[in-house]
């Protein structure tokens, strides 16, 4: 494994759970077609929904547990508008609240999160801001029954790994061998890409992989979600794709709106999420999370 950097997260990115009681329009079949959903042939259909779990806000869509080895999708990086009430005393300059927007999966009882969140950057003379000023990739793995030992890997603090609110990213997760998963973030003339290793993800295995908008809160993980009226609006996925294998093939399917659990925690009111149907049929939505509602 590359390591580059590792440091210790304060947010809340191990989100695994669901309030929004919304069923996914999916009967228990092994047909092709479902309703209005198309589906592959034996491919299991997602649960109806999961229990939040708490420390954070957060929109996320996570496939069944089947032959799935990967996720992938392109969003339009959100804007921010922070709670100026809500500074965190022990970093001066950085808030108690914190956006992400990423994916990862849950694959023979390993976690992993990857993708973005607001952190601290490295100015050209060398000196670390005091606030956090861009999005960077990251990597979070658990550990594993293996013996594995749980990480938290940044991406060099270097302006090529630097993303911005209202710059288009496509990023992707992906088991590439038994054991090790790449990851990629590019737009906006900038790419990230390396390989972590991960003992419970294999290509044969049985995993599920998930998509998440976030509005994270330092210290919080396992509490109820502070009040806030931090806001982190217009987040825009214009797709997002499943990847498995299929007859010994690698295959991309549509993350379509019968694919996943929909899951807005800790309650749906915090969350405004436009769709057409048109966009339901490929994974694409617009997200705006609120602390205050709506």
């Amino acid at each position: 494994m590359n390591i580059k950097s590792i440091l210790i997260l304060s947010s809340v990115f191990f989100t695994i759970g669901c309030a929004n009681k919304v069923p996914n329009e999916a009967g228990n079949v092994n047909a092709s077609t479902s309703s209005k959903w198309t589906y592959l042939d034996n491919e299991i259909k997602p649960e109806f929904s999961y229990t939040c779990f708490q420390g954070a806000y957060y929109r996320k869509t996570v496939s069944s547990r089947d032959h799935w080895i990967g996720i992938k999708g392109e969003v339009t990086l959100p804007t921010i508008k922070f709670d100026e009430s809500r500074k965190n005393s022990a970093k001066p300059g950085q808030y108690l609240d914190n956006p992400s927007v990423y994916m990862g999966g849950h694959m023979d009882g390993q976690e992993t999160d990857i993708g973005l969140t607001w952190e601290v950057i490295k100015h050209e003379d060398g000196s670390v801001s005091k606030e956090r000023l861009a999005f960077r990739p990251f990597f979070r793995r658990t550990d594993h029954k293996s013996g594995q030992k749980d990480v938290w890997i940044y991406a060099p603090a270097k302006k090529k790994f630097y993303w911005y609110p209202g710059e288009k990213v496509e990023m992707s997760v992906e088991v590439v061998k038994d054991g090790l998963m790449k990851i990629s973030v590019k737009g906006a003339g900038k790419h990230f890409e390396e390989t972590y290793e991960c003992a419970g993800y294999t290509l044969n295995g049985i995993g599920d992989f998930k998509r998440v908008n976030a509005i994270d809160q330092v210290r919080n993980e396992g509490k109820p979600a502070q009040p806030t009226q931090t806001k982190v609006s217009d987040a825009k996925w214009s797709y997002t794709t499943l990847i498995r294998m299929q007859n010994g093939k690698r295959l991309e399917v549509p993350m379509h709106a019968g694919r996943f659990t929909n899951m807005r925690c800790p309650d749906v009111k915090f969350f405004e999420v436009n769709q057409s149907s048109k966009e339901a049929k490929v994974g694409a939505e617009e997200i705006t999370i609120s602390g205050i509602g709506f």
